[in-house]
């Protein structure tokens, strides 16, 4: 392990941490504890739920029944897992209720900023169409979009999961095995499979990224 990836390592465990003690201080009764952790994480669960659902208006909605379910949830939190992943449990579990009603909602918002930071400002659609020239017209440039987000929509949902919690949410391998309920080798044959599909659909407009170590995974807030 390189030293860089060691530091992000350490950052993660003292971020998982510090999520923990808020909870806890929640749990007994400290209101500004629960206000930090919606702080640190609103911005990441709802571009999480913006993409699941591609609406702004129901990914808002969603978002606050999640939060409303952290609430009612808080006296039966044990920390036996990152706060992060219990709360994606969550966030997830709401998206596949959601997709099971509105079936037309399963697509993936490819213009949102990627990442749970605030400073995570790269679309999806920029990762994946990176030879898009600039001097393209709207026309032209809506054209690519469609057919980005149309090879993206049209994974299977396990694996346009998998790849969202990847490589937009940048959660490890372990936390999406732990959502998701399945194990890490699942997961990560669901994310081989998604990518090459989206090689073999997108051709020239696919940018491989290598893959990284889930110690370089970030979890920035």
């Amino acid at each position: 392990m390189t030293a860089r990836q060691e530091d992000l390592r350490e950052q993660s465990d003292a971020e998982s941490r510090e999520d923990v003690r808020l909870m806890l201080a929640y749990q007994q009764g400290d209101v500004t504890a629960f206000e930090e952790l919606v702080r640190r994480h609103r911005r990441g669960l709802y571009n999480f739920l913006l993409r699941s659902v591609a609406s702004r208006s129901r990914a808002e909605e969603l978002l606050q029944e999640v939060l409303l379910r952290v609430v009612r949830s808080r006296a039966r939190y044990q920390p036996r897992a990152k706060f992060t992943t219990w709360v994606y449990t969550i966030a997830r579990n709401l998206c596949v209720d959601e997709s099971r009603r509105r079936p037309q909602w399963r697509e993936v918002s490819l213009e949102a900023p990627r990442g749970r930071s605030e400073d995570s400002s790269t679309s999806l659609r920029q990762r994946l169409a990176t030879s898009e020239p600039t001097s393209v017209g709207p026309a032209e440039a809506r054209q690519i979009r469609e057919r980005v987000a149309a090879a993206v929509a049209n994974l299977p949902g396990d694996q346009r999961e998998v790849f969202v919690l990847r490589q937009v949410n940048e959660l490890s391998f372990r936390e999406i095995a732990e959502i998701a309920s399945v194990s890490e080798n699942t997961v990560k044959s669901r994310m081989r499979y998604a990518l090459e599909k989206l090689r073999s659909e997108l051709g020239e407009l696919y940018r491989s990224e290598p893959e990284r170590d889930d110690a370089t995974t970030r979890h920035h807030a």
